[in-house]
């Protein structure tokens, strides 16, 4: 691990060369462009603590196909932004076009997931500890991405090939990080809170290629309804609370995330049966 004070003295030396590119500003963080091969964005309170977990991503070789799975910080510029490496390839926008909707891409998903999990599994977030969760902390098991969104996850040829934007990165549980990426990439929530290009998928057999790429136990298949509905109630929690801060948080809030989330909840409950039954079906 670098320690404290190397990674709070990193500078990145701006050689000015390179378009600027403005990159899709994400629900909360906006001011994200690309220069070059380098991705600059706001510095933010885990920015350090989220700079350490990187470069221990690197250090044990956190890669698909020989290229780097995760960006590296480089330090700040000179107008003190954060700058890390850029990863090419595809990511979603906020409207899903069909090619992020595939099994296969899915598949591919729980299997990064899983790989991150993998080289996680060693790093412990001393010198730069991650700020403490609202509300509730989870158990801590590992640190991870905790926000692996279709608009944070790099594709390439088909497959999910790298994580970007780690601004919720922190202290959790390999379940908890996979049940909240199968909420995204599923998706799960209420069939009147999905998009037009997410009808007519078959949820529940969505769900079952994601446990089983992510070689979900027995016991984590018949308790995953109702986990997650108590996820979904934390998560309505949380969201309250930040919008009080304001910005992009409060804007979700306004614009009805949180009846989204309870919708979410009460479909997980109502349809914990059938869940149980496909997750747990053979083949």
């Amino acid at each position: 691990m670098v320690p404290n004070g190397a990674v709070r003295a990193r500078k990145y030396l701006d050689d000015g060369r390179g378009e600027v590119v403005e990159l899709p500003a994400g629900d909360v963080t906006v001011g994200v462009i690309r220069i070059g091969e380098t991705v600059r964005r706001p510095h933010q309170e885990q920015s350090w603590a989220v700079a350490t977990y990187l470069d221990h991503l690197a250090s044990v070789g956190f890669t698909i196909d020989g290229l780097p799975a995760s960006p590296r910080f480089l330090g700040l510029d000179p107008e003190g932004r954060d700058t890390l490496s850029f990863i090419p390839g595809d990511v979603a926008g906020a409207e899903l076009e069909p090619w992020v909707l595939t099994d296969a891409l899915l598949e591919s998903v729980a299997l990064l997931v899983t790989a991150l999990h993998h080289a996680s599994a060693a790093f412990e977030p001393i010198t730069e500890p991650f700020p403490p969760r609202e509300i509730a902390q989870d158990p801590f098991e590992l640190v991870t991405h905790l926000d692996v969104t279709p608009q944070n996850v790099v594709v390439r040829d088909g497959r999910a090939v790298g994580l970007v934007d780690f601004d919720l990165a922190g202290p959790s549980t390999r379940f908890i990080d996979s049940v909240n990426t199968a909420m995204h990439w599923v998706p799960l929530r209420d069939p009147v809170d999905l998009p037009a290009s997410s009808r007519g998928l078959d949820q529940l057999a969505r769900l079952k290629i994601f446990a089983d790429a992510s070689a979900w136990t027995t016991s984590e298949r018949r308790m995953f309804a109702r986990f997650a509905a108590g996820r979904a109630a934390l998560s309505w929690r949380r969201m309250r609370l930040r919008a009080e801060s304001g910005g992009g948080w409060a804007r979700m809030w306004q614009e009805g995330v949180g009846d989204v989330i309870e919708r979410r909840r009460l479909w997980l409950l109502d349809r914990e049966t059938a869940i149980g039954r496909a997750l747990l079906s053979p083949g």
